[in-house]
């Protein structure tokens, strides 16, 4: 069986993390997205083809010097046009049945395996926030409808954007216009092809999907189950707990609760709480965590059950106290009191 993984997202609401990296490259629990899917996909599909865009040079350069025993194609996505048109761009490649799972998600074994089993079927899950997805109506474990980030309620049962397909796929992608937000979207072929197939509505064991960059912390610590990971050459000099450290990292202050990148310094004396501190940044200040605070993402205000920072790569914090919910965008030199985004 052949696979997809779409991989060709500028991914702007986990900036400034994604504005280095492109998302697939982020890490939970000192591994990539990219990693954990790949292995899950290992003894299930006998093809993977990745579709790149966005940063494609970092991803290849990944795949091919970690997983170069996996047989892998390489299908660049120029334009980003949304989901559909990932998809539909591959038409001359698919040979018949085929998974298909984006790249900035990490799925498990057996949610890809149950997928599989089926001509046609979506993994979907409960969350607290549909109109951030793909929103699914199902009867009797059969999909009823799908509408894709719903302004109003339609349900809280979400895609997961796991799917399982054969090529009559591309017969309904060809007649999907482009929706309010410019991009030909999965969801209306889907649509489609409900109207002459029954798609089966997979109820996920495990997937967690990454929207915002607290998700990620989020996901590191479910993965961690509360121990911290500790990369390769890190000295820890002083208190990390719950968090994962990256590789050549030196941690002379407290860390709780956060991701800590490749190569970073945390200074004597610095308190970084529930946290994502990004790579070669040498940061000496506080960040200390709340409940209930707001970050902006694409101008809107998010609501979060508790943060502290996001801090880009190559950032030099010398003296700074940041307030919860601030981002700060790479290569920034930055100092004093930080009470609003950095860009």
């Amino acid at each position: 069986m052949q696979a997809v993984i779409l991989a060709a997202g500028k991914s702007t609401r986990t900036y400034p993390l994604t504005l280095t990296r492109p998302k697939p490259l982020l890490k939970a629990a000192n591994k990539t997205i990219l990693e954990y899917n790949l292995e899950a996909l290992k003894n299930i599909a006998d093809e993977l083809i990745v579709v790149v865009g966005y940063k494609k040079d970092m991803i290849k350069k990944f795949i091919e010097e970690n997983y170069n025993e996996l047989n892998i194609k390489f299908i660049e996505q120029k334009e980003q046009l949304g989901t559909g048109h990932a998809v539909s761009i591959l038409k001359d490649k698919i040979k018949g049945r085929f998974i298909v799972l984006m790249g900035d998600n990490i799925y498990s074994k057996e949610d890809i395996k149950n997928i599989a089993k089926h001509q046609y079927s979506i993994l979907v899950n409960k969350v607290k926030n549909p109109e951030l997805f793909g929103v699914v109506k199902e009867k009797n474990g059969i999909l009823a409808d799908i509408v894709e980030k719903p302004k109003e309620f339609v349900s809280d049962l979400a895609s997961c954007a796991l799917y399982s397909f054969d090529v009559g796929i591309f017969n309904e992608l060809e007649k999907v216009k482009k929706s309010e937000r410019n991009e030909y979207e999965i969801t209306d072929a889907i649509k489609g092809i409900s109207l002459k197939e029954k798609i089966y509505c997979i109820k996920s064991k495990s997937c967690f999907q990454i929207s915002f960059p607290w998700d990620l912390l989020k996901v590191d610590n479910i993965i961690r189950k509360g121990k911290s990971a500790i990369g390769k050459n890190s000295e820890i000099k002083g208190m990390v707990e719950n968090s994962s450290i990256g590789d050549n990292c030196i941690i002379n202050g407290n860390v709780k609760n956060s991701i800590i990148m490749n190569n970073t310094i945390i200074e004597k004396n610095s308190i970084v709480e529930d946290s994502i501190i990004g790579e070669n940044v040498r940061f000496s200040g506080k960040i200390i965590s709340k409940n209930d605070t707001y970050s902006i993402i694409k101008n809107k205000k998010i609501k979060i059950d508790k943060a502290g920072a996001i801090i880009g790569d190559n950032v030099n914090a010398d003296g700074t106290v940041i307030e919860p919910g601030c981002k700060i965008w790479p290569n920034k030199k930055i100092s004093g009191e930080i009470k609003n985004d950095i860009q």
